[in-house]
């Protein structure tokens, strides 16, 4: 059964990354890279200070930067153990697939997918209430780990698992954020 899954999780990847077009190559090598996103986090960050008022305002940045921090940390625990060669450095592939990055560390889980879909989620479960259209937001993570079938580089399967690791990042970050956050909420004088 395993076998089958990751035969057709290879598959589903040759077929995805040979969907590629290459006057559309610039493009996904652009929405790859992190630097890219630069602003959007400074964008999140901004939200999240005019959200909150006080200290708060500390509390909500430093769970920012720990839906970050702690999916990056966990992400490289689950690659470090699972070891799954990326799909660029797999010999059987180089024939057959469009290659336009060349990473060499593990692919299980995707990290761009990991931390994108943290950060998205935790920013989503924080603002919701006061900006309805923060859901908008999840269309960098779509973009983020779509990107890495394109270029080469990852398998589905390293994109939902790197997905699940993130929302559970996320949920876990958001549940001591509201902690904080009622704690202030309850003595004035704090926040």
């Amino acid at each position: 059964m395993i076998g089958q899954i990751k035969q057709w999780d290879r598959d589903l990847f040759i077929y995805l990354n040979g969907l590629g077009v290459e006057r559309f190559d610039a493009f996904w090598i652009f929405v790859t890279q992190e630097e890219t996103w630069i602003p959007l986090y400074i964008l999140l960050a901004i939200l999240i200070i005019l959200s909150h008022k006080g200290k708060n305002i500390l509390i909500g940045l430093i769970s920012f930067l720990a839906s970050f921090a702690i999916t990056f940390g966990l992400t490289r625990i689950i690659k470090a153990t699972i070891a799954r060669a990326r799909p660029n450095n797999v010999d059987q592939f180089q024939e057959v697939i469009r290659i336009l990055q060349e990473p060499t560390y593990y692919s299980f889980v995707s990290g761009h997918t990991s931390t994108s879909v943290a950060i998205t989620t935790f920013v989503v479960l924080a603002l919701r209430k006061k900006w309805k259209w923060v859901y908008i937001f999840y269309l960098w993570p779509f973009l983020f780990a779509t990107s890495r079938v394109y270029v080469g580089v990852h398998y589905p399967s390293d994109l939902i698992g790197g997905a699940i690791v993130g929302l559970v990042c996320a949920f876990f970050v958001y549940y001591f954020y509201r902690k904080l956050i009622d704690t202030n909420l309850k003595n004035p004088s704090n926040g």
